[in-house]
């Protein structure tokens, strides 16, 4: 029986004169959910088709037109069913993932555009980031030998030094955190970051 059937029969109770005012403050009190009711059923499902690019956009960061040839680079099934046996179509649960990738985004700021309780949002979304890991995660923990062979590298490196760096050697970059620091006196454009806007240093 949910909280919702426990408040509802006590309220039935209490309207019956079957418990006292103070066994209903305190049961009513103790059998309510501690998290935020937010009504779904008010929303409708999820439908890719009646979003426009914009808003495809700015909630997924990704461009409507796009969002098919994510789906099949990451092989995203038809369906995902979750051991809890929810059930999401493969494109909207994709969708759910991207939004909550979407910085900020909490699981509620997700029901006016899938119409589905939190719980499940958060077992569909957990469930397509496990697939996505699982099938493609050798990708980036393991060395990846179709595009980091030696002649490949030698590709990379001299792109990367025709592009103006130091280095002949270099083939990729490690990101890093960008702290701003104090314009220098001297050499001031090689510290210089053009995305930040300002004198900086990257650190790993």
């Amino acid at each position: 029986m949910s909280f919702k059937d426990l408040r509802e029969a006590l309220l039935l109770s209490y309207e019956e004169n079957t418990i006292s005012d103070e066994e209903f403050l305190l049961l009513y009190d103790e059998y309510s959910s501690k998290n935020p009711e937010f009504k779904y059923s008010d929303y409708e499902r999820f439908d890719l088709d009646k979003l426009g690019d914009a808003e495809c956009k700015a909630n997924f960061r990704v461009e409507k037109r796009d969002l098919p040839a994510l789906a099949q680079a990451l092989q995203i099934p038809g369906v995902f069913k979750t051991n809890q046996r929810s059930i999401a179509g493969g494109m909207e649960g994709l969708c759910m993932l991207l939004k909550r990738f979407a910085y900020p985004c909490r699981y509620g700021d997700m029901i006016p555009l899938f119409g589905r309780p939190v719980p499940v949002i958060c077992m569909i979304t957990n469930h397509v980031l496990d697939f996505i890991y699982n099938n493609h995660s050798m990708l980036i923990t393991e060395w990846n030998n179709s595009l980091l062979r030696p002649n490949l590298l030698e590709v990379y490196a001299n792109a990367v030094h025709q592009k103006g760096a130091a280095l002949q050697n270099c083939f990729g970059f490690i990101d890093g955190t960008v702290r701003p620091i104090a314009k220098p006196g001297v050499n001031q454009r090689i510290v210089y970051n053009g995305h930040k806007r300002v004198h900086s240093l990257k650190f790993q």
